[in-house]
């Protein structure tokens, strides 16, 4: 592609942008929602006056990203012009590509985060497979891929739960990861996760195959409207884990959550157990479990709306998410996603947290189903 088909192309996925996001339409909205938060009695109900002021966040964070794209396609149109009169270089006008490529493609993956639960906080889980201290360890590079994952993405994280493995790794894991888009980006990360090496713990130095499962779920807010029957909920509290020290140990600050949950559609019944060790403030663990229970809550609601939308789509192409997602191949030097076939052989990169080419390949493939 020459450099003019380069800025033509450019600037044609930029309109289609503008038209797929309704930059008008949202720019008219924040006007009129804006106009609202000025009445005398907006704050009267604090939780809906919230939902309005998130809904026009949510709605400038749109605006504000295409107008950063409408901006840098507008300086690489003026260059393109110099440049077919001679008034720039050709040098000139690919740095201008080289800035602006990026911007489009990064708006057009943000583009296929229109899903109602996409834009929330997520709560990711890691399960250790079978294989003892081989899988715990592999549950424990997984947290951490997933942590630096976090921090190259300004995300903030938070570790609710862990449990330690049986002399090294875990057994399990739940981490709150918060940031614009969380959910949306890291949906792509669940289901199971393979690793092949050579272990460290293998005295033989054997070649060996290990799995752990990766879930991820929404993290709701107050604006979520969850039902909890109270009467079936209970609470357990335990001494939290540790090294010790002046509380821990000593307290029982530790919560657990059981909650007698009935499915509204099937009434099949069951428990769902919850625990949370997060901080040695026993209220503020319990209002943690709380937020934990109501994104599950509000998690199989959304599976459930997944269904009935895959019942009437026959079309629609079925993802399992307890499927084997991916491989890790240490000796190779490779990790391949087996639902988009994209494969990169910077295995230390990956496991360093460079997992945002794997989440676009999902994205552009499964993101407008």
């Amino acid at each position: 592609m020459t450099t003019t088909e380069t800025i033509k192309d450019l600037l044609t996925r930029k309109e289609a942008l503008r038209r797929f996001l309704n930059i008008e339409t949202l720019t008219t909205q924040i006007a009129e929602e804006e106009h609202k938060t000025e009445a005398p009695d907006f704050w009267n109900d604090p939780k809906a006056a919230q939902a309005v002021m998130k809904g026009i966040q949510s709605k400038k964070s749109w605006v504000n990203a295409f107008k950063v794209v409408d901006d840098s396609c507008g300086d690489l149109q003026v260059l393109g012009e110099f440049f077919d009169s001679g008034d720039a270089t050709e040098e000139e006008v690919l740095e201008q590509i080289a800035q602006t490529q990026p911007l489009v493609e990064g708006l057009e993956l943000k583009n296929m985060l229109q899903g109602e639960s996409d834009r929330f906080d997520a709560v990711l889980s890691i399960n250790a497979g079978a294989g003892g201290v081989e899988a715990q360890d592999w549950a424990e590079m997984l947290m951490r891929m997933y942590i630096r994952y976090a921090e190259r993405n300004n995300y903030k994280v938070a570790i609710s739960n862990s449990l330690d493995g049986d002399g090294a790794g875990i057994k399990s894991c739940t981490m709150q990861v918060e940031g614009d888009f969380a959910f949306g980006y890291l949906k792509s990360e669940t289901g199971v996760h393979r690793l092949v090496r050579v272990s460290p713990f293998n005295a033989q130095g054997k070649r060996m195959t290990s799995f752990a499962s990766v879930s991820v779920t929404p993290l709701v807010d107050d604006t979520i409207e969850v039902v909890v029957d109270m009467s079936r909920l209970s609470w357990d509290t335990f001494r939290s884990g540790g090294a010790g020290g002046q509380n821990v140990n000593k307290v029982e600050s530790g919560v657990r959550l059981r909650y007698q949950y009935k499915d509204p559609y099937t009434g099949v019944e069951e428990e769902i157990l919850i625990e949370n060790t997060e901080t040695r403030d026993q209220p503020k663990n319990k209002e943690n479990a709380m937020r934990l229970l109501r994104s599950q809550l509000y998690d199989r609601e959304m599976q459930h709306r997944m269904e009935e939308q895959a019942k009437i789509k026959a079309s629609q192409k079925k993802i399992e998410w307890g499927s084997q997602i991916r491989s890790y191949v240490m000796d190779d030097r490779r990790v391949k996603d087996h639902r988009t076939n994209y494969q990169t052989g910077d295995v230390t990169g990956v496991m360093d947290g460079k997992i945002d080419a794997f989440i676009k390949a999902y994205l552009m493939q499964f993101g407008a189903e």
